[in-house]
């Protein structure tokens, strides 16, 4: 019974997290970026995947002060991980550039332009064909053992 509680709180939470993001978002085309994080940031922390992948673009370009790719990578992953697709472009731009990273992996890129393509985003093909031409055959096939792995729990019905 106390499990059925939990989980009504938490769908009847999702209209105010969304309703949160969406605040968010008009503040960010306003130019408030502090006040957009600060609306962002508990709603990241409780999991909400477009809250986190906002944050992540916050970081990475530098919206209101000085980019940090390190966070940036961070949320991103934490978005991409939930199967955001637009997470997921942006951690496979991450590890193509090496943005946040000691050094690009390419394999990696490829993994998540597929997973973002999988996931339903209108450049993740056009971005595994790109990546494609640049990795060797071993690194094309590390790459699909790698989202083998990752589409079961991510897409097990795609």
């Amino acid at each position: 019974m106390r499990h059925l509680g939990f989980a009504l709180c938490l769908l009847l939470a999702s209209p105010a997290m969304a309703g949160r993001v969406g605040e968010a978002r008009a503040l960010l085309a306003e130019g408030r970026i502090e006040e957009a994080l600060t609306l962002l940031d508990p709603v990241a922390r409780s999991g909400n995947a477009d809250a986190e992948e906002m944050i992540g673009v916050i970081y990475g370009m530098g919206l209101g002060g000085a980019a940090d790719q390190a966070r940036a990578f961070e949320w991103h992953q934490r978005a991409a991980l939930k199967g955001h697709a637009g997470a997921q472009m942006s951690l496979g731009w991450c590890y193509e550039q090496g943005m946040g990273l000691p050094a690009a992996d390419l394999a990696r890129a490829y993994l998540w332009y597929s997973l973002a393509s999988i996931g339903g985003h209108p450049d993740g093909a056009g971005a595994v064909e790109a990546l494609r031409a640049k990795l060797a055959p071993e690194e094309i096939e590390k790459a699909h053992a790698m989202i083998a792995d990752y589409q079961g729990w991510l897409y097990p019905y795609r």
